[in-house]
């Protein structure tokens, strides 16, 4: 159900900073009709740390109905506090999501073993697919194959978000978990590398703002057509680069911007790109065609 091109959904904001619901909706109608395989809204780059629970369950629901079951929705239901990614992963279930994105707990610095107990609650509490989101860099932690090889055992986690950039570690999660665990790159530089070493996609930052090309690398690989997709690749390097040339969700958001999907709004403690940053995406994105 989750391979190819997946975007992991900005939210765009008004001016004010509320969010703007026909921006977003209009936002996951365009990227239905640019390819994009899966849609995940209220990730880390739809800003979930700063929205409230009530906001949270509105944008899942409002990437649900525009949808409109074209593509699968996996939600972002992932927090550090178990109680919390449980009643948000419940809440998915019940709006109708195709499956939840939970990341590894942030700031508490749990043990393995703490780790293995959050995802089984989580995984206990709604028959619904979890992906877990290792990605050590944001959370501190960084869960072991060992820990997913035992988290693949539950019926109800199917696969892992891998955002370690460690292209070593989908071979061996891949013997430890098996064939079947899906493994999704969340790191757009290396997509196509994660996919060689075991991968079957990637929730892509970069696919906010150009989703048909990386549909189209995706398609090119899972083809065969190697060359094609390496060619793509080459050709995105640079948005990549822009897109994290200071913390994301700063820059793509600033990037949508230009091209009409909302302001660049990000709410604090993320504060506005800088000038020179501007630049450099405004550049990336004239170089990819993505602007005149």
């Amino acid at each position: 159900m989750f391979k190819g091109s997946l975007v992991a959904l900005i939210t765009p904001m008004t001016p004010e900073g509320k969010i703007d619901e026909r921006a977003f909706q209009d936002l996951v109608a365009w990227q239905v009709e640019e390819g994009t395989q899966g849609l995940v809204p209220v990730g880390t780059t739809g800003e979930s740390p700063t929205l409230s629970h009530e906001e949270h369950h509105r944008v899942v629901e409002l990437c649900i109905e525009a949808a409109g079951g074209k593509v699968p929705v996996i939600a972002g239901a992932g927090s550090n506090s178990t109680a919390e990614a449980v009643a948000l992963t419940k809440h998915a279930k019940k709006a109708g999501a195709d499956g939840v994105l939970v990341v590894t707990p942030y700031y508490n610095k749990p043990t393995q073993e703490g780790m293995y107990l959050h995802f089984k609650a989580v995984a206990d509490a709604a028959d619904i697919p979890v992906i877990i989101y290792n990605i050590p860099p944001r959370s501190v932690v960084d869960m072991s194959v060992e820990t997913m090889a035992r988290l693949a055992q539950h019926p109800n986690i199917v696969g892992v978000k891998d955002a370690t950039a460690n292209l070593t570690r989908p071979l061996h999660t891949r013997i430890a978990c098996g064939d079947d665990f899906c493994q999704l790159s969340g790191e757009d530089h290396t997509a196509l590398a994660f996919n060689a070493a075991g991968g079957v996609g990637c929730i892509s930052v970069t696919a906010n703002v150009a989703p048909r090309l990386l549909r189209e690398m995706h398609d090119s690989w899972a083809d065969g057509r190697v060359k094609e997709a390496q060619a793509i690749q080459t050709r995105l390097t640079p948005l990549h680069d822009a897109m994290f040339c200071e913390t994301s969700p700063g820059p793509v958001k600033y990037a949508a911007s230009l091209l009409g999907r909302g302001t660049e709004f990000c709410r604090l403690p993320m504060a506005p790109i800088a000038e020179a940053s501007k630049q450099k995406v405004r550049a990336a994105m004239t170089g990819v065609g993505l602007l005149n």
